[in-house]
């Protein structure tokens, strides 16, 4: 058996169940877990979402659901971002298994790969790009050109090292002389979060702002690239984990933490750390 052999198991196996589709709190349909407010929807219909009420979207992982009581940073971004991605196999799991839900995982990368496929994507100044460094910012770029989107070099900002406080106005003025529909931020998580609840504060419009973190690294080659199938097992972590164990297995082991949180306080968020 193949991977493609798999690819097609995969589709079936994890086809939504009729209750995904069932709306909640209006139009859109979202799940309140531990007080942050995830759109469950699958890749297209996210996409759309976003696109149309504009706003800040994170993407937070097992690893940084798991620090909401002790991150102020990161906790103060989830509770302001408009919509969170339910990319977090492990969430998704305790969630259905605690609640008797049904909610699907949607994955950063899909959510990525989907984003980048609208027609609009491609438009000139539709889109800006916060990357990590320069080498990073020059592969995405060429794989992204690859695929139809040309981007300017006044469409790519290269993030400083941030501090505590973020206090970028360079950033600020780029993006607001360009007035991009898209803002995305491939800087990682732990510091995209905040830097994007920052631009959603400081901006004097409202772009849809993306904290997509690795997503397009994986896609370009910068970071190891996940198969397909595996992304649709929800093992990403793992192919991470088998690509740098010394790097990636103490931060995913550090996820465990979220088994308590969501136990103890399932659709509320905890309490900070005193």
């Amino acid at each position: 058996m193949d991977l493609h052999d798999l690819d097609a198991i995969c589709e079936i196996w994890l086809l939504p169940l009729p209750e995904e589709k069932q709306v909640m709190n209006g139009p859109v349909n979202v799940r309140q877990i531990l007080g942050v407010r995830f759109l469950v929807e699958d890749a297209q219909s996210a996409v759309d979402v976003v696109t149309d009420h504009g706003g800040l979207v994170v993407v937070p992982s097992g690893p940084g659901l798991s620090s909401l009581s002790r991150d102020e940073r990161y906790r103060r971004a989830l509770l302001g971002a408009d919509f969170a991605i339910a990319d977090s196999s492990l969430m998704v799991m305790l969630w259905n298994f605690i609640k008797g839900d049904h909610i699907q995982k949607l994955s950063g990368l899909k959510y990525m790969k989907k984003l980048i496929e609208q027609p609009h994507f491609k438009e000139p100044g539709v889109c800006f790009w916060v990357m990590p460094s320069l080498g990073s910012s020059q592969r995405n770029r060429r794989w992204l050109s690859k695929r139809g989107i040309e981007l300017a070099d006044d469409d790519i900002y290269v993030a400083p090292i941030y501090g505590t406080e973020f206090n970028d106005p360079e950033l600020i003025c780029r993006i607001e002389q360009r007035h991009p529909r898209h803002i995305i931020l491939g800087v990682g998580s732990g510091t995209q979060e905040p830097l994007g609840y920052y631009l959603k504060g400081k901006l004097s419009y409202c772009p849809t702002i993306h904290c997509i973190g690795a997503a397009i690294a994986f896609l370009s080659g910068d970071q190891v690239k996940i198969p397909a199938v595996i992304d649709r097992l929800g093992l990403g972590w793992f192919w991470r984990c088998l690509s740098n164990p010394r790097r990636y297995v103490p931060r995913y082991w550090d996820a465990k933490g979220l088994i308590l949180l969501m136990f103890r306080y399932r659709d509320q968020m905890p309490p900070a750390n005193q």
